[in-house]
């Protein structure tokens, strides 16, 4: 870009998975629009992830209708660096308009004029529309009651990479969702002693009767839903593609040597204090495998479909002792705990969108995506419309029902823009003859002159 503003019809901020879907869609349907993404595509997955990190979801489903990972099994689970190589073929693909290390630093309405000014690092645009594509793992988040302790080596699982990073000696992961959990089991699969705080937690089976659960989610209309149950909107999943994927069983994982623990309550004089609700947070990941599995035995039953049993996925281990005789506290220095990870998930950050479409608690007001602030859109946030818009094929089916919003505003400014030129033509008849009556006047003047 240069000094001068440039104008657009549409842009979209970010080129993750959200972003490069958008401009997809976008381009199907002739929308003129500009990507810009602060770092590389799909930065996120390469370097805001540990390194062994692999995608949730079998290849055949973690992806877009148009391109299958190349060179990968579709049972398989792409690792963190594929998936970003995915979306840079995938962009490569159509084309898409994609302007990268270039950051959006605000977006104002115009006023008195229509769409919004934006600023970035390399310049002002002006478009009629924006769309925000910055997806939902904006800014790590550490709870408040973190320690102020030198002594110990805290960081987010957003800044983890692998066991050797870390200083010698015991860790505690507080957090039990995918992101804990995997990175808890790889600590002690590398000779760590490993405290894993447990909070709420879902647990669906990796697999039953030969299907994985991103099948038995979409046949069972889970995906689809929503509004999530209440209490059930941040409730987190414990899934696991790594080691081939494998079903999180928290009894095993302690009776492999990970302690567990209850929910973090406290900090106090290198002392940390825990809720006394691991077992109750365990019984209930336990129900929720359960349910699932109920579910689809009743669908197979149902549908008369021929797929194995699979008894052994309901076997629970006995309780280990952390769960019969769960820790109150635990003082760090005794224990050796040199590190604490926090995987406590992360915040939206949206101080550059300065418009009218957040409610008193700052989150984005929209139906669908289509925000309060007319003009404005949101792609890639969980729940935008369903259980899976969060999630790579979710977030490509939510920008495809945006890129129609917007393609239909463009019509009806387009009709109006049409009728506007149908009054223009109507003036500039009215002009022509005005002035042809005029000239005629003059010649006709003229003549009368001559005659005289």
């Amino acid at each position: 870009m240069t000094a001068e503003t440039l104008s657009i019809d549409t842009l979209v901020v970010g080129a993750g998975q959200a972003g490069v879907a958008m401009s997809e869609h976008l381009g199907k349907l002739g929308v003129p629009h500009l990507v810009l993404e602060r770092d590389r595509i799909a930065e996120r997955w390469r370097t805001g992830r540990w390194d062994s990190l692999v995608a949730n979801g079998p290849a055949w489903h973690d992806r877009f209708p148009g391109l299958e990972f190349e060179g990968l099994d579709p049972d398989a689970f792409a690792g963190k660096d594929q998936v970003a190589e995915y979306f840079e073929a995938y962009a490569r693909k159509f084309n898409a308009p994609i302007r990268t290390g270039v950051e959006v630093t605000s977006v104002k309405r115009r006023d008195g004029h229509p769409g919004f000014t934006i600023e970035t690092t390399d310049g002002v645009i002006e478009a009629n529309r924006v769309v925000v594509a910055t997806g939902p793992f904006q800014r790590p988040v550490i709870p408040q009651l973190a320690p102020d302790d030198a002594g110990l080596t805290q960081l987010h699982s957003a800044d983890y990479r692998n066991p050797a990073q870390l200083p010698e000696g015991a860790v505690l992961v507080v957090g039990a969702g995918s992101s804990g959990v995997q990175i808890a089991d790889e600590l002690q699969r590398a000779g760590r002693q490993v405290y894993l705080s447990v909070g709420a937690h879902d647990r669906p089976p990796r697999s039953y009767r030969g299907r994985d659960f991103c099948w038995w989610l979409g046949v069972l209309g889970e995906w689809d839903k929503e509004v999530a149950g209440p209490g059930r909107e941040h409730v987190t999943i414990a899934v696991s593609g790594a080691y081939g994927g494998q079903t999180i069983d928290f009894r095993k994982l302690a009776h492999r040597g990970i302690t567990l623990v209850g929910l973090t309550r406290s900090f106090a004089n290198g002392v940390v204090s825990f809720e006394q609700d691991l077992a109750d947070n365990i019984r209930r990941g336990d129900e929720n495998l359960m349910a699932l599995l109920d579910a689809a035995d009743a669908y197979v039953q149902r549908n008369g479909i021929d797929l194995p049993e699979e008894p052994d996925a309901r076997l629970v281990p006995p309780d280990p002792d952390c769960v019969t005789q769960p820790l109150r506290e635990l003082d760090l220095a005794q224990a050796g705990v040199k590190t604490i990870i926090w995987a406590t998930g992360y915040a939206v950050d949206f101080n550059w969108l300065q418009v009218d479409t957040f409610d008193a608690k700052g989150k984005p007001q929209h139906q669908r995506g289509v925000a309060k602030e007319p003009g404005i859109y949101f792609v890639g946030l969980p729940w935008l419309s369903r259980r899976g818009s969060s999630f790579i094929w979710g977030v490509w089916h939510d920008a495809k029902h945006i890129a129609d919003h917007i393609a239909t505003q463009r019509k009806y400014l387009a009709y109006h823009d049409a009728s506007q030129r149908r009054q223009n033509e109507r003036l500039a008849r009215a002009a022509t003859e005005a002035e042809a009556s005029r000239e005629k006047s003059q010649v006709t003047k003229a003549n009368e002159l001559g005659v005289n």
